[in-house]
């Protein structure tokens, strides 16, 4: 019986802690160039092409810019040259990645 509670306690926290893959994940059809930017303008097109709240962070953690595009634009001209981190949310999905400014 034991062995069983254990058994059962496994379960439950591989259910709990596995991977969800249609409620949240990667935004469909994701593309974000030019990567590094260079004229302060970035171009964010997915599948759906909704409004997106974009989020981008410093090196250190601290949010410098949010903001909704309706379109495909992103403004960055206010942004100092560095290594930036972009999250970009359409909905219930979210797309995280590395933005260079240069």
């Amino acid at each position: 019986m034991k062995h069983f509670y254990v058994l059962f306690f496994l379960l439950l926290i591989n259910v709990g802690f596995g991977q969800q893959t249609s409620e949240n994940g990667d935004i469909e059809g994701f593309k974000m160039y030019p990567n590094p930017v260079t004229e302060g303008r970035v171009y964010i097109v997915t599948a759906k092409n909704q409004p997106k709240k974009i989020r981008i962070f410093d090196v250190l953690g601290t949010p410098v810019l949010e903001t909704t595009i309706l379109g495909n634009e992103l403004n960055l001209s206010g942004l100092n040259s560095g290594i930036y981190l972009i999250q970009v949310y359409e909905k219930d999905k979210v797309a995280t990645r590395k933005l260079i400014i240069k």
